[in-house]
């Protein structure tokens, strides 16, 4: 029968295992490495979990959780079977692309107050991306040792909401809302990479600067919707 172990260690675990995931990408990880972050010998991690490929699984699966998880699995937790890790994540992804006031703008031919709906767009962007930046933060790392995970997080994430970003802009430009821009599409990837630096990567700066929270998203917003709006 599998054995039971407090809930507050596993949680402790995926906690350790995701920043060391983070930091080394999943192949140079070692089991040792989590077990060291853990401060617990290595073999205790094998009461939690079969194999490294397990570890990675139940990482990437809370990485994407909004809640606490309620049941303790029966542990160990089993070797995933191949490609389902792969799977989980990518269904994951593409339903985490969703951006409802983008899409909603985009089946628009045009707004009243262009001022107020780029910001209402740039802060439910934001805000998305803050609330899933461990889990976009682990993915980016990931990516790099898996080629299938990388063609489609790039495609899907990355590539799909620049697109989407570019459609908008245009639309608003050519309606005379937005101020012309030299090129749409490198446009588009400066204002993704500025939310994504700034609700993501800022959070793992190996020297940080303070800043309080609603002051970053703030000058965000009023930063980009100046450059772009007409007056």
């Amino acid at each position: 029968m599998a054995r039971k172990r407090p809930d507050d260690r596993l949680d402790r675990l995926v906690e350790c295992a995701a920043q060391v995931f983070t930091s080394l990408g999943y192949r140079r990880t070692q089991m040792a490495d989590v077990a060291k972050a853990m401060g617990v010998a290595p073999g205790t991690l094998y009461l939690y979990v079969e194999s490294k490929e397990a570890l990675f699984d139940l990482v990437a699966r809370r990485a994407f959780l909004d809640e606490p998880v309620s049941e303790l699995p029966s542990l160990p937790i089993p070797t995933p079977a191949p490609g389902a890790t792969l799977r989980h994540l990518t269904e994951r992804i593409a339903g985490e692309r969703s951006f409802p006031l983008l899409d909603e703008a985009l089946a628009r031919a045009g707004t009243p107050d262009a001022r107020s709906e780029i910001d209402a767009i740039l802060r439910q962007a934001y805000d998305a991306l803050f609330r899933r930046r461990r889990a976009i933060k682990l993915m980016d790392r990931s990516a790099l040792d898996y080629p299938e995970l990388a063609a489609f997080w790039f495609r899907e994430g990355r590539e799909n909401l620049m697109d989407r970003i570019s459609r908008y802009l245009s639309t608003r430009i050519a309606a005379g809302a937005f101020r012309p821009v030299p090129d749409v599409a490198i446009a588009a990837r400066f204002i993704l990479e500025t939310l994504v630096l700034f609700a993501v990567h800022r959070h793992w700066d190996p020297a940080p600067q303070p800043m309080d929270e609603p002051a970053v998203k703030d000058t965000l917003v009023r930063f980009i919707t100046d450059a772009l709006a007409q007056e």
